[in-house]
Order: C-alpha cells, then structure tokens, then sequence
C-alpha cells in the first residue's frame, strides 16, 4: 500500500559559494523527501513510542487490551521521562529534519497514559486518548507468557505468529495493523483539513503505543507480508519515526521509516 521512497537527486538548497565542497546545513523541519511538489502539504510524523516496562513486561507475561492495568514500575517510570525527553529533543538537538512535537495521543491502557503524559508534560500538550493504538487483545492467552502458551497450544501459538491468527477470544497481529492504520489514515487527513485552513506547515504528532501496535503499524505502512511482522521487537520506551507524504486531498502518497525502535535510556 505504500510506493518505494522517491530520493532526491540533490541536497535540497543551494550551495554556498565558498570555494568548497561542503553541503549546506538541511532545512530545520523540512523533509528530505519533501522535494516541492504540487498537490502535496507539508509531510506529517508520527513518533510512535513504547510504553516503559511493567511488571508484566520483566515477567514476559503477556499483557494486551484486555485488561487497562498493570501501571508502570519504578524503572518503567524513568524509561518513560527519558522517552519524553528524546521526543522534546526532536526538532532541537535531534533530528533537524522533523519539526518540534506538537500534539501527544496515547492508547486507553494505563501504562500508555502513564507514558503519554510525562511526553505531554515535557512537549506542553494534553493527552488524547486514542482507542485505535491500543495493544492486541491477547483474549484468554492475557497474562500467559510465549513458553506457557507454546506449551499447551503449540500449534495456535505458531499460527498467531504468522499474522492472520487470532488468539482464542483476542485479535490477530493483522487486526491490530488494520485498526492502528486507520489511525493513521485519519491523522493525515486532520493534518491535510489543517493545512487547507491555511496552516500549511510540517508537523509531528507523537503516539504512545504497545510493542505489537507498532511493529503492526509499522509492517503495514511498509507493505510487509504479515507472516513477518513477528519478527520485529521495538524495545520499551523506544521511539520508532514514521513520515507520511500527503496529498492536499488527505491521501497518503508514501510512507517514509525514518528510525525503527529507538533506544531513549
């Protein structure tokens, strides 16, 4: 669903005559992809970051959508203040080409709104909740670790992993992609109404998310074979970037990975 990144030829700007070779600084906030177009809006990017550890996240215990606990633990709480952090970094001392994080949504798991709100409280932004970017609903596997349920239902385990299986009562690893992109469908759209309203500018919206809410979203946006979404493990705390392309009309024309499961402690 997405086409190949399309890289400019050149260095966008001019070179200053200097007598040298040196690039110019980039644009601060301007896209390396953003090649000027017609028919396009400033591109959007979704920092999507995972929550910080629980409990259950030191344990291997599977923890989904099922239940809106467990809370963060000590260590998860400063994994999520240096996530916020790096997100308030961006566009300041990192990653010039990504304007400043100005909007903050986060999954109704409490864990997510823990993580959500010290980002929003570093950015200056509330908190949205956002249904979409929740984690899969693991169904009755909720609270199980991989080698138990591998133990006593091998052959469901295996077939969950390759993407299109779902957890007896729970979601496949494709639902949640399906979901989480239709989030990420309507942010373009909102971010193109926007610049129609004539405030056509670069934005980054970070997403407070899960493990699997975002190798999902990620692996769709790529156009990734769900057998092998599995294969992808973002770390706690960790910050993935995502760059849309989009039209004036609010249609995605590409999706660009900027990073994948960056450590942020």
């Amino acid at each position: 669903m997405t086409s190949s990144p399309s890289v400019p030829s050149a260095p966008s700007g001019e070179a200053h005559e200097t007598g040298s070779d040196v690039s110019p600084e980039p644009a601060r906030g301007r896209s390396l992809y953003d090649l000027g177009q017609e028919g396009f809006v400033s591109p959007l990017t979704l920092v999507l970051v995972r929550h910080g550890v629980t409990d259950m996240t030191v344990t291997h215990a599977l923890s989904g959508s099922g239940e809106v606990g467990p809370s963060l633990n000590a260590a998860g709480r400063v994994q999520a203040a240096k996530a916020a952090d790096a997100v308030y970094r961006i566009g300041r001392k990192d990653w010039d080409r990504v304007p400043h994080v100005s909007r903050v949504f986060a999954s109704p798991m409490t864990r997510t709104q823990e993580t959500g709100g010290a980002i929003g409280r570093r950015v200056g932004a509330h908190v949205e909740t956002e249904d979409r970017v929740r984690e899969v609903h693991f169904g009755q596997w909720e609270g199980l670790t991989g080698a138990e349920i591998t133990q006593r239902e091998p052959e469901n385990m295996h077939l969950w992993g390759m993407g299109d299986h779902r957890a007896p009562g729970g979601e496949s690893l494709h639902d949640v992609g399906l979901r989480f992109d239709s989030f990420i469908v309507d942010a373009a759209r909102e971010h193109a109404s926007l610049a129609r309203e004539g405030r056509d500018e670069a934005r980054a919206w970070a997403v407070a998310s899960h493990a699997v809410a975002i190798k999902s979203a990620v692996a769709i946006s790529m156009g990734m074979p769900v057998s092998s979404w599995s294969r992808m493990w973002p770390q706690p705390a960790s910050m993935t970037l995502l760059q849309l392309r989009v039209r004036e009309d609010g249609t995605i024309a590409e999706r660009h990975l900027l990073a994948f499961g960056v450590p942020t402690h």
